[in-house]
């Protein structure tokens, strides 16, 4: 049984970044839909998909993007909020992360959105994540 399904998408990430690998395998579930959302919008992947997996799991295959170099695009993928120690800030508090340079990904009432859109919004929740 896995416990923090959000860690262990963004550490399968990380490792797949780190391999230079082209496609990251994720395990399903809503919120970490929510913030492979917000890393296309933002431009930290190139997209993913879905999948049906076997005894009716869901995966979802996330495609990496890398620069021209063939480094990742993603500096640094940390998680914030974690099951045993729950990080909530206001919209004031999130309104920026590296000189605007990184993103913080927020779990609100609005849903998995980022930073920028949550100060516009006015909502603050919880930070699930920080990427740059």
């Amino acid at each position: 049984m896995m416990n923090d399904m959000i860690a262990d998408a963004l550490t399968r990430i990380r490792n797949a970044a780190m391999r230079k690998l082209e496609v990251a395998t994720l395990l399903h579930s809503n919120t970490v839909v929510g913030i492979l959302n917000v890393l296309e919008q933002k431009g930290y992947i190139e997209g993913f998909k879905e999948v049906e997996g076997e005894n009716n799991k869901k995966t979802v295959q996330v495609t990496l993007k890398y620069d021209d170099n063939d480094n990742s695009v993603i500096n640094e993928l940390k998680r914030v909020s974690t099951p045993g120690r729950r990080v909530y800030k206001n919209a004031s508090e999130i309104k920026s992360f590296k000189n605007g340079y990184g993103t913080i990904i927020v779990s609100t009432n609005k849903g998995v959105i980022a930073n920028d859109e949550a100060h516009a919004a006015n909502v603050g929740g919880e930070v699930l994540c920080t990427v740059w």
